[in-house]
């Protein structure tokens, strides 16, 4: 890249391309935190969501317990068979049943009536429930197919009754006689079993959970890693709602603790960060992709601007170097943008160029000027001997009383001076001075045949022109359209203003110039070369006012309506910005 050549722009690049990866880094680290917030967020919903249903489950087991109890109570026929169930052995408890039977009235079975309404179909939660007394039990057991199993007389001490998150929740009912309610006959219990309840109630979303019981006793996680027992221990000393275990490095979880409020267990759930990493690996790096196709945009971008401005930079230098050099050679127009960089190049550009034709301009018009002044003193090797000279004669005339041809010489010598003395660039005024004496002269030499008039308007006066153009076109009138047996030869100076021209006209009542001589005159007019030409003159004339002015600038010969010829110069108003009025000799 050309432009990192140039120190500012290279200190640029670097700042820029600092800065846009400072940025890109912030935006992608910002964007994954966000993700990783939201996926914990997701995490820490979906685990509320299930601490809901497992304590929905939870209380909607409670309220079928305390149902049923109610329906113990009501039916004196299935309080009965409770007490039976009491007995000591099934023997016992069977023989009790027959004995107290009646043809007339069905047999009500506690077992049956307990296995239809809490464990109907085998859909229940319910996996055991035991009648206690005497530090001894009786228990009904219901497996996965809702079958029932009995055992009598289990010590209190058995592992049958204890009382582990693992095994289940541990619901208790005093069971009353309800011929007197403050005899206690014993006590329900009725274990819901935990695998039955997270199995209907954990959310699939859920990919670390426990549930820890007030004694400190872990139901095993959803992933069996026994190693998570540490980390659900010290989630629960942590002793927030929510938070973030670190492990070193990018080792932790994000956990959160529910504690029931009714029920003796809290849950954890927690989701590990590695894990989180290799299960989002693919949006984690979209996100990535994202971030880098932005800042190589955007890189690209810095690049494609800098690269332009060091152009132009680089034409700014070029086209300065040109100008010390005198170089004005023109160069292919470069594509410039629009900014500083690009107004400025495009200036500098335009000034070189305006100054190579200022310059040619200039230089022409000095070497017409004085090529004008060669042909018109090419006589006078010395102005002074001229001036001299003619003094002597206009000396004799004197001595002779011959006025006229005293006056004519004096016009001469005063026409002379001017043309010597005054500088290249005048104003209209004194070059229709010059061309005023120069007229006087032609009136002496034809006497009462020959006027002249000026109709020029006061505006046109200032305006700055090249020296000693106008006598050259009247000069023509004297050598092709006067008419010496005419009594009277009339050449008319008119000037006025319109609203974007100046416009001078030099008209006559001579000669006309045939059509196909004036179409020749005109065709020499048009070039713009130094190639010779027949009307040396003309061309001179509109060469010279055609530098001075400029492109806006025209001179046209035409043959008037009744006789003569007529020259018209149009100046452009904008053309005398360029020549200061003090330049004016």
């Amino acid at each position: 890249m050309s432009f990192l050549q140039i120190k500012i722009y290279r200190s640029k690049f670097m700042a820029y391309a600092i800065f846009v990866v400072s940025i890109g880094m912030a935006i992608g680290l910002l964007t994954c935190a966000i993700l990783f917030v939201q996926w914990v967020d997701n995490a820490r919903n979906q685990a509320a969501s299930t601490f809901a249903g497992v304590e929905n489950t939870l209380q909607h087991n409670a309220d079928r317990i305390e149902a049923y109890m109610q329906r113990v109570y009501l039916n004196s026929g299935l309080m009965a068979d409770v007490r039976y169930f009491l007995g000591s052995s099934a023997e016992q408890y069977f023989s009790a049943r027959l004995e107290a039977s009646r043809v007339d009235q069905p047999m009500i079975s506690f077992p049956d009536d307990v296995e239809s309404f809490l464990y109907g179909g085998g859909q229940g939660d319910i996996i055991q429930v035991s009648l206690q007394t005497a530090g001894k039990g009786n228990v009904l057991r219901f497996d996965k197919n809702g079958n029932t199993r009995f055992k009598f007389q289990v010590p209190e001490d058995d592992e049958m009754f204890r009382s582990s998150i693992d095994r289940g929740f541990i619901y208790q009912e005093n069971l009353s006689d309800p011929n007197e309610i403050s005899r206690k006959l014993g006590e329900l219990r009725f274990v819901v079993g935990s695998d039955r309840v997270f199995g209907s109630s954990i959310n699939e979303g859920i990919s670390r959970a426990a549930l820890i019981g007030m004694n400190g006793d872990v139901y095993p996680d959803f992933s069996a890693e026994e190693e998570n027992n540490e980390l659900v221990a010290r989630a629960l000393a942590d002793g927030r709602a929510q938070g973030y275990l670190s492990a070193g490095g990018l080792n932790g979880v994000f956990f959160t603790t529910f504690t029931s409020a009714k029920f003796e267990y809290s849950f954890v759930s927690w989701v590990d960060l590695n894990t989180m990493i290799r299960e989002r690996w693919g949006t984690l790096l979209s996100v990535f992709l994202i971030v880098l196709s932005a800042m190589i945009s955007v890189l690209t971008l810095i690049v494609y601007n800098l690269r332009d401005d060091a152009r132009f930079l680089h034409h700014i230098i070029q086209s300065i170097g040109r100008v010390k050099t005198a170089d004005f050679t023109p160069e292919t127009p470069a594509r410039y943008r629009r900014n500083e960089y690009g107004m400025i190049a495009k200036e500098l550009e335009d000034m070189v160029r305006q100054l190579d034709t200022h310059i040619r301009t200039e230089y022409l018009l000095k070497l017409k000027q004085q090529e004008t002044e060669m042909k018109a003193l090419q006589n006078q090797i010395n102005p002074h001997f001229l001036y001299n000279t003619l003094e002597a004669i206009r000396s004799k005339a004197l001595v002779n009383r011959d006025m006229e041809t005293s006056d004519a010489i004096a016009t001469l010598g005063a026409l002379y001076r001017d043309m010597v003395k005054h500088e290249n660039i005048i104003t209209i005024g004194k070059e229709l001075s010059l061309l005023r004496e120069y007229l006087k002269i032609m009136e002496f030499k034809y006497p009462d045949r020959f006027y002249y008039q000026f109709n020029v308007d006061e505006t046109l006066s200032a305006l700055p022109t090249v020296k000693f153009w106008m006598q050259p076109l009247a000069e023509n009138f004297f050598v092709h359209g006067f008419n010496s047996s005419n009594a009277f030869n009339l050449l008319m100076v008119n000037g006025w203003e319109s609203e974007t021209h100046f416009h001078l006209e030099i008209a006559d009542n001579g000669k006309w110039i045939a059509e196909e001589r004036l179409e020749h005159i005109r065709s020499t007019l048009s070039r713009k070369d130094d190639a010779p030409v027949t009307s040396i003159g003309l061309h001179n004339v509109s060469t010279r006012l055609h530098f001075f002015y400029g492109e806006g600038f025209a001179l046209h010969v035409e043959n008037n309506e009744e006789a003569g010829v007529k020259v018209s110069v149009t100046i452009p108003k904008g053309a005398a910005i360029h020549v200061q009025t003090s330049d004016c000799g």
